[in-house]
């Protein structure tokens, strides 16, 4: 059975980090060890909320124990998303070493959550040149939002062809495959979203339609999903076609319902077998 280590935000109300990426694999059939680095009532969109932050030890600790068991060999991929603090940064990183001794096959999804467009970056200071410096580098697969793929290469884009070299520059940093999400490029159409994977000088994008709907933690979910399916397939183009069929199902669920969380657990059957897929083109 594939196991994954997620090291993430957690919290008990609600759908982000942890909370948004678990179950999803374990749909899947993915074995999953969440390590927490926050523990929230809510998510912070709410603008109030209670529960504690841990920091870099606490995640060591963990980890540790896991360790313990004589387990990492068995631990199939590290997938990590929004980090509080630098000391959680290099806590993750200093993990996905542990596990590569392990079992050098492993493979580390980053997902580098810095900001995004409208909100700029939001979160603490350090941790853009953390990602950029230490995490992406670490990384075999990474997740950007088009605004943390221009942050991450040092550019702006608008043109497919600019977004590829973006994509490139990226790549030198470290890592093998490049997920691009909420993907707008000059040819982009205004209903419509764009996603891009890139390996090896190839790039593969599906559009879905885009839709009325704001809420948190969808971002975690692709990446757990993309991680998953990538580990099934080894095909980026593959993964990308199944996380974005999934995602947008979700995604259309929780629009129709009105529902101001994403229905993670209501929309369980489209991890599975998707509502609609979508073609993957390279472009």
């Amino acid at each position: 059975m594939t196991a994954v280590l997620s090291i993430q935000s957690h919290v008990a109300y609600g759908h982000v980090g942890n909370s948004s990426a678990v179950f999803p694999l374990q749909r899947l059939g993915i074995e999953v060890w969440p390590v927490h680095t926050v523990q929230f009532s809510n998510h912070t969109g709410y603008g109030k909320w209670t529960g504690r932050v841990f920091d870099g030890q606490a995640v060591e600790e963990v980890v540790d124990g896991i360790a313990d068991r004589g387990v990492l060999s068995s631990c199939d991929a590290v997938l990590s998303g929004y980090l509080g603090s630098a000391d959680i940064g290099h806590a993750v990183v200093q993990t996905v070493s542990r596990v590569r001794a392990a079992n050098p096959d492993a493979v580390y999804c980053c997902d580098p959550v810095i900001g995004d467009v409208g909100r700029g970056v939001f979160v603490r200071p350090g941790i853009e040149e953390l990602m950029r410096e230490v995490a992406v580098p670490a990384a075999d697969v990474v997740t950007p939002n088009h605004y943390e793929l221009d942050l991450l290469a040092g550019t702006t884009t608008r043109s497919l062809t600019s977004v590829k070299d973006a994509v490139a520059a990226v790549q030198q940093l470290g890592p093998r495959v490049v997920l691009t999400t909420s993907l707008d490029a000059e040819d982009t159409p205004d209903d419509a979203v764009d996603l891009l994977a890139s390996e090896g000088g190839r790039h593969y994008r599906v559009r879905t339609p885009k839709l009325d709907v704001s809420v948190n933690g969808a971002g975690d979910a692709i990446a757990a999903l993309f991680l998953a399916h990538l580990l099934r397939t080894n095909s980026p183009a593959e993964a990308l076609g199944a996380a974005a069929a999934s995602v947008f199902g979700l995604l259309a669920r929780t629009e129709a319902a009105g529902s101001r969380e994403i229905l993670l657990v209501a929309a369980q059957d489209e991890y599975v077998t998707p509502s609609r897929t979508f073609p993957v083109e390279e472009v």
